[in-house]
């Protein structure tokens, strides 16, 4: 499978380093699958009440030719290309695209479902925004279950060749994505770490990167357990698996 590598969403966090909003766009055989969606057309009409106060944060760009409907555009894709979209979490810089892709089937670990969607805690309540998925999308929700995969416990395969790994602790039912290209497997980690630091144990972690990721855990003790499971796994250095996340853009290949 074809895979391609879109910033959804260039931001900056005051004394930190820029930020991407690393999103893969999958081609298969039956359309597109995109793994999260960055921000959306939508955010960028309408940030005051779409976005909200987190914009004073991390000061998205909210630039349109970075949503994912105009990259796609440009590869030579229709939005109705868009058959499935895996999200990571549900945090408002991952989903706010959804909108752009209504007739998608949207994939969500039944946690993080509940976290976001069907009884949030009042912690969950001020984090999520509803209003990006008020157009009602289509939720396909999936267990932590399946087969072990490379010292995980399970995962499950959600779509032919891309499997989902719940992570929690950034949010309730966070997970990360592994997708199959055919010429290794990549596993997108979503927000389980967010600097290369984290992972290759050399590279300096600036200390604001550090802050704003203790800042917005749900749980911080199973955010430390992920960075020290994906360390062993980058310490492992398996030929044909390479290991991003979601913000980091020196982890972004170019598409």
């Amino acid at each position: 499978m074809v895979v391609h590598h879109l910033n959804c969403g260039s931001m900056k966090v005051p004394g930190g380093p820029p930020l991407v909003c690393h999103v893969l766009a999958v081609e298969t055989g039956d359309g597109l699958v995109l793994v999260d969606t960055g921000f959306g057309t939508a955010d960028i009409a309408d940030p005051r009440r779409r976005v909200g106060v987190v914009r004073f944060l991390v000061h998205p760009a909210l630039d349109p030719a970075e949503t994912a409907v105009r990259q796609l555009t440009e590869l030579g894709y229709e939005r109705s290309d868009v058959r499935h979209i895996v999200i990571t979490h549900f945090d408002l810089d991952h989903i706010g695209g959804l909108a752009d892709f209504p007739d998608a089937s949207v994939h969500v670990t039944a946690a993080e479902a509940r976290g976001a969607v069907h009884s949030p805690s009042r912690q969950e309540k001020f984090r999520y925004r509803a209003v990006q998925w008020a157009h009602g999308p289509k939720l396909v929700e999936h267990s932590p279950d399946g087969e072990p995969w490379r010292g995980f416990a399970a995962a499950s395969e959600v779509l032919p060749g891309i499997l989902m790994l719940a992570l929690p602790g950034h949010t309730r039912g966070h997970a990360a994505v592994a997708v199959d290209s055919g010429d290794g497997w990549i596993l997108h980690a979503g927000d389980a770490f967010f600097h290369r630091g984290v992972i290759d144990g050399a590279t300096p972690v600036p200390a604001v990167t550090k802050a704003h990721e203790r800042l917005v855990a749900f749980d911080l003790p199973r955010v430390r357990d992920n960075h020290a499971r994906l360390a062993e796994l980058y310490r492992r250095a398996e030929p044909d698996l390479t290991i991003t996340c979601s913000h980091d853009p020196a982890l972004m290949p170019r598409r």
